[in-house]
């Protein structure tokens, strides 16, 4: 495998019996394959929770650019929020 970086890693025993239970299963070659899948599914995650923090960062901005509110307190919101569930019922 061209351009590989040896990195070093220290798992609890819980985890590495699970790491050497996939690779003594078959499912895996070897316990590197593991790390790399884990370490694959973890940089998706984390693409994901950047992407929806800039979504919820967009969102935010683009209610505050909106202007103030038509509903004045807490109540004037659920009042509405039941008028439009009883439309809906």
């Amino acid at each position: 495998m061209p351009n590989v970086e040896k990195i070093s890693v220290a798992l609890t025993p819980e985890m590495a019996a699970l790491v050497h239970d996939a690779v003594s299963s078959g499912e895996y070659v070897s316990s590197s394959e593991v790390i790399r899948e884990a370490l694959r599914d973890w940089k998706q995650k984390r693409q994901l929770q950047l992407h929806n923090i800039d979504e919820v960062r967009r969102l935010w901005f683009e209610g505050i650019e909106s202007g103030a509110g038509k509903y004045t307190d807490v109540e004037a919101i659920k009042k509405e929020a039941r008028r439009r569930l009883d439309q809906i019922s």
